[in-house]
């Protein structure tokens, strides 16, 4: 891998998408030195200080923990350009002022380290153009890297070289962007807007001039663009909100600014639409102005209708029969819509046809390859496919006949024909864009296979487009147990070990990887089979969410049919499967991503180590169903109480367990794994790793490693409780909480009996008590509670709605 060492980044410009950038590279441990010009009054860093102060108060939040705002070095033009010289990579992010940035890097070429590379972070600005302001030396180190908004979530980051940036400069700043700030990376070519916003914007447009020509309502496209078409749920006129309609008018001006007729044969589809001019013109901006095409007051929410210029109540859904036709496959789908008579119908396929004829008529000018435009839609823009796989998946030759029957016949929105390389050639041999070989790349008249940097290496199942045969995660490497539940397996790349691996990975399968009885089955069966033949058990599944805890729908028939006693006996299988991990003769390492709530949670604290994506959200969230932790969660919430009063010379207990309980009784969750270490449900010798599809590779490792260095279990002790001088004292507190009408009578029933598990129950302060003590009271706390009447609402609602019952 690349040694390029990234020491120490420094931001130009504290906006927006500056400060927001600042956050990321302080949530990956890269330090930070945030610039912007000095204020006119006050301290001259007034304006990054006043930023810094904002990202703790933005949502979403753009920083793992609030705290870590003050890591953000604050600096301004007018001091601090020397700071510079101790930058390894320099990312402008001012305003997309083509006149302003020049003037900025001549200020500060002087400045910059003789090896550190420049980055302008324009979201659209000619990137050539913005090299003629840089000195000789220093045009082979610029180039772009467009971030997308809000960038600790977005997964794209657009990379777009100059005719004078070194190839292995773009090669370093890929590897750094990929595995150290964990994100996907398209190389772009220097064209106005890229390939995302280029084709996203276009596709707006498009969408809102057929929004127009077809006469529906911005709720009813947003229900028909949003989920329903495998796109962000936000739909098309809610995520205009989002990003801010004065960002997309200027995101559009940068479109009519430069280009022509004569470089865009779909130019003419790109004029501010007057529901656009008209909401600038009153200042509604979108979301972050409180009003847009959408408006909330109270707990209404209002459209903007522009014959009136009022809102209106939204709400208004799609046909049903529409939802029904995208759910059919691709092909069948496609034909239904291409026939449709009525608005609805008519209206998904013009825009359909419009992003297919928008992306293959621009391919050759905006990206290398298919595969690098599918990704950046995809990442940049939510959608579940890129345009050109779902062509390929709906027959490509068919879908190709459609939209040029349509151009002929002037429905569409511009004359410009298909490519001849959609209907003839190895497109049309192969029936599309994406094969085995690789995809097409419209300037070479080549399939081409990914670049293969060596940081790519490190994910053994990175996300690839349909076509491209690309391993699954499902079905590579070996299988040793497979089950409707669980599969155990080894990686063929991990050649050392019995059946082709040296460490034994288990995947749960159940929907959202709920924990049944026969996943703790295979668990424990992991357990043995690791112990017997390898190096280390890893905990691992290909998609989101890790686990979001027991299967209480799994659950519920034995209840009904034998009683408690079934409740009682699946915990108790559940807790000793916990056990088991924790006390297993090899490293178990969990791989979390996404959500790992409940008993998801409770696997992970009785691994022997986690490995967790930024973006993991992990917690004890029985109390939103009327329940307490009950796998082996309180019992650890005492534990590690017990152990940092050890640790500690204050040997009051009570004073480390009142995190733990307050997180458990309030259903808390890390928001990060940032903030999921804080609450303690990841130690400060778990990993945090930045990009998803790198935590495999780092679990598989770190188990060897663990492996390699003598593992051994922990020894099985007995550990001090608060007993009920400490239940006592949480007790008082629940009380006024209670009795001031901050919780209702069962979560303070709920938050007692949690409160009655941790401290040990009715026994001495500082008496030792071992786990099975604890899940003993942790077991009996959950069985009368799943009896009770409010418990079994707040169940079913939770079943039934997939939101919590509040009673």
């Amino acid at each position: 891998m690349s040694r390029f060492n990234v020491k120490k980044v420094a931001v130009l410009g504290a906006g927006v998408m500056g400060a927001q950038i600042a956050a990321h590279l302080v949530n990956v441990k890269v330090p930070v030195v945030l610039f912007d010009l000095p204020a006119k009054e006050g301290p001259k860093n007034g304006i990054v200080t006043k930023a810094v102060e904002g990202l703790k108060k933005l949502k979403p939040a753009p920083l793992g923990v609030a705290e870590d705002a003050a890591l953000i070095q604050p600096a301004n033009y007018e001091e601090h350009l020397a700071r510079l010289s101790e930058c390894d990579l320099v990312i402008e992010a001012i305003a997309e002022r083509m006149d302003w940035k020049l003037d900025l890097y001549r200020k500060i070429a002087p400045h910059v380290a003789p090896h550190a590379i420049v980055a302008s972070n324009t979201s659209g600005l000619s990137i050539t153009r913005l090299s003629e302001a840089l000195p000789e030396a220093l045009k082979p180190r610029f180039c772009g890297i467009h971030f997308f908004n809000p960038p600790r979530y977005m997964y794209l980051v657009e990379l777009i070289a100059t005719p004078s940036t070194r190839a292995e400069i773009l090669d370093d700043l890929e590897t750094f962007v990929t595995s150290g700030l964990g994100k996907g990376v398209v190389r772009a070519k220097d064209t106005p807007n890229f390939i995302a916003n280029r084709v996203g914007i276009a596709g707006m447009l498009a969408t809102m001039k057929e929004v127009e020509k077809f006469g529906l309502s911005y709720d009813v496209v947003d229900d028909l663009t949003g989920k329903k078409l495998g796109r962000a749920s936000s739909g098309t006129f809610r995520t205009a909100d989002v990003v801010g309609l004065d960002t997309m008018a200027h995101v559009i001006k940068t479109l009519q600014d430069t280009l022509s007729a004569d470089t865009d044969p779909f130019y003419g589809s790109f004029g501010t639409p007057p529901v656009l001019k008209k909401l600038l013109e009153l200042g509604h901006l979108g979301q972050k102005a409180k009003a847009g095409f959408y408006k909330k007051v109270g707990r209404d929410v209002l459209r903007f209708e522009l014959d009136s210029e009022e809102y209106v109540p939204a709400g208004q859904k799609a046909d049903e029969v529409y939802g029904r036709m995208l759910r059919k496959p691709a092909a069948e789908r496609l034909k239904l819509l291409r026939h449709s008579e009525g608005p609805q119908g008519r209206f998904l396929w013009a825009i359909l046809r419009n992003s297919f004829h928008y992306a293959a008529v621009h391919l050759a000018s905006i990206a290398d390859t298919a595969r690098d435009l599918d990704f950046a839609m995809r990442w940049g823009f939510g959608m579940k496919q890129g345009p050109f796989e779902l062509w390929q998946e709906a027959g490509w030759a068919q879908v190709a006949a459609w939209i040029q029957e349509d151009i002929d016949a002037g429905e569409a929105l511009s004359k410009a024909p298909l490519p001849d390389w959609v209907f003839q050639g190895p497109v049309a041999e192969a029936g599309g864009v994406h094969t085995p070989e690789g995809s097409w790349n419209p300037t070479t008249g080549r399939f081409e296979p990914r670049r293969l940097l060596p940081v790519y290496r490190r994910q053994h199942f990175p996300e690839s487009v349909l076509g491209s045969n690309a391993p699954r995660y499902e079905t590579a490497g070996k299988t040793l147990h497979e089950d409707a539940s669980i599969r155990l397996w080894t990686l063929d790349a991990d050649q050392d070990g019995p059946f082709g691996g040296q460490v034994l990975i288990a995947s749960i399968k159940t929907k959202m990887h709920a924990i049944s009885p026969e996943v703790c089955e295979g668990l424990t069966q992991a357990v043995e089979l690791a112990e017997k033949a390898y190096q280390g058990l890893v905990v691992w599944s290909g998609d989101e969410p890790f686990s979001v805890g027991a299967d209480l729908q799994a659950m519920l028939p034995a209840f009904m049919a034998v009683g408690v006693s079934a409740i009682e006996d699946a915990e108790g299988f559940m807790q000793q499967t916990m056990l088991k991990l924790r006390y297993a003769a090899v490293p178990v390492v969990s791989a979390i991503r996404g959500m790992a709530l409940g008993g998801g949670c409770e696997l992970a604290v009785y691994s022997s180590r986690r490995v967790a994506a930024m973006e993991s959200y992990i917690g004890l969230v029985e109390v939103g169903v009327g329940l307490v932790p009950g796998a082996g969660g309180l019992t650890y919430i005492a534990r590690r109480a017990a152990e940092n009063s050890q640790l500690s010379t204050d040997k009051d207990i009570l004073k480390f367990l009142t995190e733990g309980f307050t997180a458990a009784a309030m259903a808390k969750v890390g928001t990060s794994a940032l903030e999921s270490r804080k609450l303690g449900y990841l130690l400060d010798s778990d990993l945090i790793v930045p990009n998803k599809d790198e935590l495999l590779y780092v679990a598989i490792n770190e188990a060897k490693a663990m492996a390699d260095a003598g593992w051994r279990p922990p020894h099985r002790r007995m550990f001090p409780v608060a007993g009920r001088s400490g239940k006592a004292t949480i007790q008082g507190q629940l009380v006024n909480m209670r009795d001031g009408g901050f919780i209702s009578a069962h979560d303070f029933r709920i938050a007692s009996l949690i409160a009655h598990v941790v401290t040990g129950g009715d026994v001495d302060a500082g008496t030792l008590v071992t786990e099975e003590y604890l899940m003993t009271l942790e077991r009996q706390a959950f069985c009368e509670l799943v009896q009770y009447p409010k418990t079994q609402e707040r169940i079913l609602g939770m079943l039934s709605t997939g939101k919590p019952v509040r009673n």
